[in-house]
């Protein structure tokens, strides 16, 4: 049986809940994540030579370069092979858009419209267990102990990029950067903007709109 193959991108500010939204749809459509600032914080993990490159300008609140950035999630691309997938991360300019457009042909692209004031406030409540990966939100998803992670007891940090300066930064960079791209995006009749505070405004309105997509 044919099945179509679906490649999307998605795109909102830092915080705004792509990585949330893109796990909704590829566990309920069967697409795979590939995450930019996924495969960045690995590499930061395992203090490769790219991820202490990574590391450098995550920490001043700046964006990771272009060269490694592209490097990085067209290598991802390829592995996917002929399956589909959400691309959360990336292009974040036009070069990288283009770049893209070369390899291949992207079907939507879903771009999320959160406030600013909302993601501050979400983001610096935000703590993990950095070797497992687990996150916690003071006030929303607590830790069972103030501090601890429930399963090993081992501390929680918060990710440089998580701390409120560097968000304002980085989302004023994300104004800069991200706004010619989505217009660029929308000239080719590929966007739809989904607006709200919380994933579950959003995720409703985002299944209708895939189902009439991915299942057309």
């Amino acid at each position: 049986m044919y099945t179509k193959i679906f490649r999307a991108v998605i795109i909102g500010a830092p915080g705004s809940g792509k990585g949330t939204i893109s796990n909704l749809i590829c566990k309920n459509h069967g697409c795979v994540h590939i995450s930019t600032g996924d495969i960045l914080r690995q590499n930061i993990m395992k203090n490769t030579d790219l991820g202490k490159k990574a590391k450098e300008y995550i920490a001043k609140g700046q964006l990771v370069p272009d060269a490694i950035v592209t490097k990085t999630t067209l290598a991802r691309i390829t592995e996917v092979g002929n399956r589909s997938y959400i691309l959360d991360g990336f292009p974040r300019n036009i070069a990288q858009a283009e770049a893209l457009a070369a390899r291949e042909q992207i079907d939507a692209v879903i771009t999320l419209d959160v406030p600013h004031n909302v993601i501050i406030d979400r983001v610096k409540n935000r703590w993990i267990h950095a070797p497992s990966g687990r996150v916690y939100n003071i006030g929303f998803q607590d830790p069972k102990v103030p501090g601890k992670d429930d399963v090993t007891g081992e501390p929680l940090t918060q990710r440089e990029d998580d701390k409120p300066d560097v968000v304002a930064k980085r989302l004023q960079l994300y104004d800069e950067l991200m706004n010619p791209v989505i217009a660029w995006y929308e000239k080719k009749g590929l966007v739809a903007t989904f607006k709200g505070k919380q994933t579950k405004e959003i995720w409703p309105r985002m299944e209708l709109y895939l189902k009439d997509r991915i299942n057309a």
